[in-house]
């Protein structure tokens, strides 16, 4: 893949390009996975980016100018610093990524030290302080503490009604990747239970690198655990699904997240094993509700998706979603408003910008925590989903309501 995403881009902008005008360009600077472990989402959250490029061109651009998508191919977070410094030498001093937060965490702080603007698209992890969120960071997406609270308050105030249980009676445990990402969604779910007053059993943290996915299986059940909370990558968190089930292991409920639960791979793969678990993650096109959406936001998630669907043979996928509604934000509603195209400029228009809830073809509006606080840089208007895998291969959003497009089952997972 690191070659033929960056001619797929080269061809979208091109094609995007022609006959809008021929004023010099803006030219945007992104970092993502197009190869290695992270790979498929990255792919999938870079062409949700030069699809709005593409379209933001077909409407006219920035003022007139085309946008122009400098990307790098970074497959890891070791080499996120150079390519930021590459964009920079390039003059470029907008970046857009990461889709992961390994890579979000390592390219951030290089950026804004430099002066650039960093524009996160996907990644949920805790950004450094040193990244400057609020001043020259931003995040679009909900954070992995939003995505880790909403799993445990979808429980709590649905799921559990639907079991026949009262909350406080469940046992809890959180299994999470000892990284960033990990780390930042099973604090958000750990905080959750605590401000409730619910009962966590265990909290299980491992090296995805050299994880026994069996030998976890059976910690867990020695726990006695009714709700499984797991933060995970895709192939250990289809080795943990796995392995619950060869061993046994007796769930009443188990909710994962984002770059596992949530992904088609993980359903396609597991099959029968997924049907009945859950995921607290961003939507994706084919399984959102529109009527939660304003009437342009809605008309606009049908002309990307149907867009999406004839290039790439397949519906908007949540990091697609993600990385197209993030980049479209940036060109049609921030950039237009800047005083200028400077990072400093780019920064005090997206500092004003408030777009309620449903405004963009994910359900997100945008508004972002003020410097110094501690949601600084985040996108308080973000919107997130609980998906259910309801059938082999089919997964649906079943949470909130004005999201949702599937009922909620209570299946037996084990």
């Amino acid at each position: 893949m690191r070659r033929l995403v960056p001619l797929l881009a080269c061809c979208l902008l091109l094609g995007a390009c022609v006959g809008t005008t021929s004023a010099a360009p803006v030219r945007i600077g992104a970092i993502y996975p197009l190869s290695g472990s992270q790979g498929p989402g990255g792919i999938d959250e870079y062409r949700g980016v030069l699809l709005a490029a593409e379209l933001a061109n077909e409407d006219g651009g920035v003022g007139g100018r085309p946008l122009d998508v400098a990307s790098i191919d970074v497959a890891s977070a070791d080499a996120a610093p150079g390519a930021v410094q590459q964009l920079r030498d390039q003059g470029v001093s907008i970046v857009m990524g990461s889709y992961g937060s390994t890579i979000a965490e390592a390219a951030a702080p290089v950026a804004t030290a430099d002066g650039m603007l960093f524009w996160e698209t996907g990644a949920v992890g805790m950004l450094p302080q040193t990244a400057e969120p609020g001043d020259l960071t931003f995040r679009v997406p909900p954070s992995g503490g939003v995505l880790g609270r909403n799993a445990i308050a979808f429980v709590a105030d649905r799921l559990a009604a639907k079991l026949g249980r009262d909350p406080a009676s469940l046992r809890f445990a959180i299994s999470y990747v000892d990284d960033v990402y990990g780390r930042t969604v099973a604090d958000g779910a750990e905080r959750e239970l605590a401000a409730r007053g619910l009962l966590l059993v265990g909290s299980f943290g491992y090296d995805y690198r050299r994880l026994d996915a069996d030998v976890l299986a059976r910690r867990i059940a020695a726990k006695r655990v009714d709700v499984l909370f797991v933060s995970a990558y895709l192939d250990d968190g289809i080795a943990l699904r796995r392995a619950l089930v060869r061993n046994h292991v007796a769930l009443l409920a188990n909710i994962g997240t984002s770059s596992s639960y949530c992904m088609p791979a993980f359903g396609q793969t597991l099959g029968a094993d997924a049907v009945g678990v859950f995921a607290s993650d961003k939507p994706a096109a084919a399984a959102l509700d529109p009527a939660g959406l304003t009437d342009e936001a809605a008309a606009l998630l049908a002309r990307a998706d149907d867009a999406y669907v004839a290039r790439y043979g397949e519906a908007m996928s949540p990091p697609a979603l993600a990385g197209f509604s993030a980049a479209w934000a940036l060109f049609r509603d921030v950039l237009p408003a800047a005083d200028g195209l400077s990072a400093s400029a780019v920064a005090d228009a997206a500092r004003a910008t408030d777009l309620p809830r449903g405004s963009l073809p994910n359900g997100s509006g945008l508004r972002f925590g003020a410097a110094g606080t501690t949601e600084a840089g985040d996108n308080l208007h973000a919107a997130s989903v609980i998906w259910e895998w309801v059938e082999p291969g089919t997964a649906a959003v079943v949470w909130p309501p004005a999201f949702a497009t599937e009922p909620v089952r209570a299946l037996e997972i084990s």
